[in-house]
This record gives C-alpha cells, sequence and structure tokens, in this order.
C-alpha cells in the first residue's frame, strides 16, 4: 500500500505551518505502507492540481491531507467536505472566492473514504486526544478535501482519500493570547502516525458512536 500525505505551506502570516512540519517527521513505512509526503501551496486554485500531480507520479492507493486549524485543541479527523469556497481572508496567492462552488457540477458534499472512526480511535488509543470534525471550513482545507474526493469519484476510483486537521504547533503560540490551545510537532506527528497506521490496517470503519451532542 502507498499513502500519499501532503501538507500545506505557511499562510496567514505564519512562518511555519505545523501540517508539513508534522508530516515531515514521520516514518518512511507505516504499518507496511509506504509513505510519501507533499508539500502543496495554500491557493484555491492550485492546492488540487499539485494533489493530482503527485497522484499521477505515485500512483497512490490512499490520499491524505492534513491542514492547519489554529485555536482547534487537538488532532481532528475531516468527515465531510463541501462544495462551497468562501475565504474569510486571502490566500498566498491573493485569490479571496466568496461563495462560489468547488466543483460546478459536483454534489453538494462528499464523505471522506477513510475509516474515520477507526483512525479516532487508534490515536486515542495510544494516549492522545482526537476527534472527528464535521466541518472542514470553507478555505483552502476544504478545498482540497473536497476536490481530491471529487477526483477519487470521477477519475480515480481505486483511491481512498481524507483530510485531517492539526492544531497550532507550540512554538506558533509565542506572541498568540495565554489560552490559544497548541500541541507539540512531536506530538502531531504520532497522532498522524498512528491514524495512518488506522487507515492501513482497517479496510473498514468500526461501529462506535462518535456524533456530536450538539
Amino acid at each position: 500500500m502507498k499513502i500519499l500525505v501532503t501538507g500545506f505551506d505557511p499562510f496567514g502570516g505564519e512562518k511555519v505551518n505545523p501540517a508539513y512540519e508534522a508530516v515531515k517527521l514521520l516514518p518512511d513505512e507505516i504499518a507496511g505502507a509506504k509513505i510519501i509526503k507533499l508539500e502543496i501551496p495554500t491557493v484555491f486554485s492550485k492546492s488540487g492540481p499539485a494533489v493530482e500531480a503527485g497522484i499521477q507520479v505515485h500512483n497512490p492507493d490512499v490520499v491524505l491531507n492534513i491542514g492547519q486549524a489554529g485555536g482547534r485543541a487537538c488532532v481532528t479527523i475531516e468527515r465531510v467536505g463541501i462544495n462551497l469556497a468562501e475565504a474569510r481572508i486571502p490566500d498566498n496567492a491573493g485569490e479571496q472566492p466568496m461563495d462560489q462552488p468547488l466543483q460546478p457540477d459536483g454534489p453538494s458534499a462528499y464523505f471522506a473514504t477513510i475509516p474515520v472512526k477507526a483512525m479516532v480511535k487508534n490515536v486515542r488509543d495510544h494516549g492522545i486526544p482526537c476527534h472527528i470534525s464535521y466541518t472542514a471550513g470553507t478555505y483552502v482545507c476544504n478545498c482540497v478535501m473536497y476536490n481530491v474526493l471529487h477526483m477519487a469519484a470521477t477519475k480515480y476510483p481505486n483511491i481512498r482519500a481524507g483530510f485531517i486537521h492539526v492544531p497550532f504547533a507550540s512554538e506558533q503560540a509565542v506572541e498568540k493570547p495565554v489560552s490559544t490551545p497548541t500541541a507539540s510537532l512531536e506530538t502531531i506527528a504520532k497522532a498522524l502516525e498512528y491514524a495512518i497506521e488506522a487507515i492501513a490496517t482497517n479496510r473498514e470503519d468500526v461501529k462506535e458512536a462518535m456524533g456530536t451532542t450538539h
């Protein structure tokens, strides 16, 4: 099995992006799966094509995109990507789409095709907080999640795909408010490793209640 794991470059004035910094710390093999690491641009129009270029070169079985969600307290596994681009701030190329579909002829949403609950469970079983998220936002993270799932549904039917959001790395919070949640890059990388281990060892998801109460 080959798993293409992508992480974004820094955006929004940050000097680093913990997404790709953590990806770089991953081992080259997890649970027998070969891990291919790729940095992609935080740009609406370029993120999907960058992932597709990686797909064409490496022919992976799974594509797992990683992005930063500053303000979240732990690693969160995304379950849903929506067909909407709504940018609060410009991306790294100055693009700021508003109220635009990502794919004019695409469905309203795609569900991740990786075993989301098994991933959360395996991360938690190793003592690291982890939750399912039911919104990947409307910025470039959701853009790449939706577009990669759209590619898988329409062009690469053998590929499973999904997205993980990670919190700020500790060093990013030096000048942020005292209540800013963070995690060390090492902890983030370990959470990603255990999540990927679950992908490699679970073709079907586990049956376990993990929904929200609101």
